[in-house]
């Protein structure tokens, strides 16, 4: 069954060889026009309710216009990009908001890592790095279909970093690989699915999961929350470094447990997976020797791990090092600018992040998430904050099941847990770590959670309603892993 608010998926097909990603039906205009009544029904409804104590006209009427932001990322009447600008843009013609005031967070430098990743995954993609690493991988330790499982995390943990994007990395690099391995070892979506499609497509779409919540580098939306650590929890910083040493333990537990695991739940009838080594070997045989732009693109790639990696020694930030990067494919001529600029996604992104970061602080300049601390301590009152931690991810782990967006999701939610948290004294490192990881996790429940999943669900090997079902059960090993090994390893860090 489709969620009422997932895409609606069309033109799951393949062309050369290549998979053309699942796009949206574009909606009719009776479609367009009650999505955008609910919207604005949503706006004015609150914003005609009398601001709270303390709460200035000025920010409750911002709450008003954020809500209903978020509940376009939920019914789409626009992409989210065009949301963001509307809002902005009725913020300022109502004088809520100064014009200039609205566009104060596009300098913030969690934008411009976010812009910086995108480019860095597109320069990943053109130099065909990305696609020589995973060929590699299948080549080396693919011989068994339990070894192509392997070989897509092992693939997800080297690219997670540097392709910043979990939609280009899944659906750019991976998803066609997996496809192609699939259809070597004589696997066919409506004919014979549970010979191998069917459990790689599992193991690939779960594996970008795993990925995605180990790197604050591994999904386009991270860095919001590492933000919404810093301004709603008080902590000084959550950068790149120690994003990961709380990630490196579960994490790669994770990876090292989820191929067994899915080959336990979607066991494929074939075992021996060798003709999709021998075709991996092919492919790596057609790309030839390695270009000179993979060249420099894997050396960038490592300067940069480098720079991330000592930034205690430097101080140089993790948004600086990318744009590094960026800067220095451009300069040895790895990338051209022509290439870069026409990158949408990295533009789009620039465009909502930068305005919701806008409403984010406003919110918090004019009273709203003080209004709401308080209501909030009243409710957890007599619950211990580790506790209260918990019960709060949880929560918001199983909510996913009401978003088709993992962006929409962190953005209507995490600031607002964040202050319930933090009002019931939970340890903020603990808090920040939770929801971080689980952020992204979250997305296994459902086949429309976000860009990858939703490309590896248009491959057609596996139903929807097999997907729920193995999801959930994916969701509970997450829960078992990463609150089972990662508490306990959080602990001994000190952070809680």
């Amino acid at each position: 069954r489709r969620s009422p608010i997932a895409p609606r998926l069309t033109d799951r097909r393949w062309s050369g060889g290549n998979f053309v990603a699942p796009k949206e039906t574009q909606p009719s205009p009776a479609d367009v026009a009650w999505r955008f009544g609910a919207v604005l029904l949503v706006g004015v409804a609150i914003a005609l309710v009398p601001a709270p104590a303390g709460v200035t006209p000025a920010g409750w009427n911002t709450f008003a216009v954020f809500v209903a932001t978020i509940t376009g990322f939920l019914l789409r009447p626009l992409p989210m990009g065009p949301m963001v600008l509307l809002a902005l843009v009725v913020l300022g013609a109502t004088g809520t908001l100064t014009f200039k005031r609205a566009l104060t967070a596009y300098a913030d430098t969690t934008v411009w890592l976010v812009v910086a990743a995108f480019l860095l995954a597109g320069a990943m993609q053109r130099t065909g790095l990305g696609r020589r690493i995973a060929l590699y991988l299948v080549h080396r330790i693919g011989g068994t279909t339990l070894g192509l499982g392997y070989a897509a995390c092992a693939a997800e943990l080297i690219l997670g970093p540097v392709i910043p994007s979990n939609t280009a990395r899944g659906g750019g690099v991976m998803a066609p690989i997996s496809r192609s391995l699939s259809v070597a070892l004589g696997s066919e979506p409506l004919a014979t699915p549970r010979r191998a499609g069917d459990y790689l497509t599992l193991v690939g779409a779960h594996a970008n999961l795993i990925a995605a919540a180990m790197f604050l580098t591994g999904m386009a939306a991270n860095p919001l929350v590492a933000k919404a650590a810093i301004d709603n929890l008080g902590l000084e910083e959550f950068g790149w470094l120690t994003w990961l040493k709380g990630s490196i333990v579960p994490g790669l537990v994770s990876m090292a447990l989820l191929p067994l695991f899915l080959y336990k739940l979607a066991p494929p009838e074939l075992k021996d997976a060798r003709p999709a080594q021998a075709q991996a070997r092919q492919q790596l045989a057609e790309m030839g020797a390695w270009s000179y732009g993979e060249k420099a693109m894997l050396l960038v790639f490592l300067g940069m791990l480098a720079l991330w990696c000592t930034k205690p020694l430097h101080g140089l930030g993790t948004g600086l090092v990318a744009w590094m990067g960026v800067v220095t494919l451009f300069i040895v001529r790895a990338d051209e600018w022509a290439d870069a600029s026409g990158d949408a996604a990295a533009w789009d992104a620039l465009i909502w992040l930068g305005g919701l970061i806008t409403m984010a602080g406003v919110l918090k300049e004019e009273g709203v998430v003080a209004w709401f601390a308080g209501v909030a301590q009243t409710q957890t009152a007599g619950f211990s904050g580790v506790l209260v931690a918990l019960l709060l991810t949880l929560v918001y782990f199983y909510s996913m099941y009401g978003f088709s967006m993992l962006t929409g999701h962190i953005a209507a939610m995490v600031g607002a847990f964040f202050t319930v948290a933090i009002a019931a004294h939970a340890p903020p490192m603990l808090t920040a770590a939770l929801f971080a990881y689980f952020g992204c996790l979250c997305a296994c429940t459902t086949n429309y959670s976000t860009g990858p999943v939703i490309i590896y669900f248009g491959l057609g090997y596996v139903p929807a309603t097999r997907w729920f079902r193995i999801g959930f059960l994916v969701s509970l090993f997450h829960l078992a892993v990463w609150l089972g090994v990662g508490l306990p390893w959080w602990k001994l860090l000190g952070w809680w």
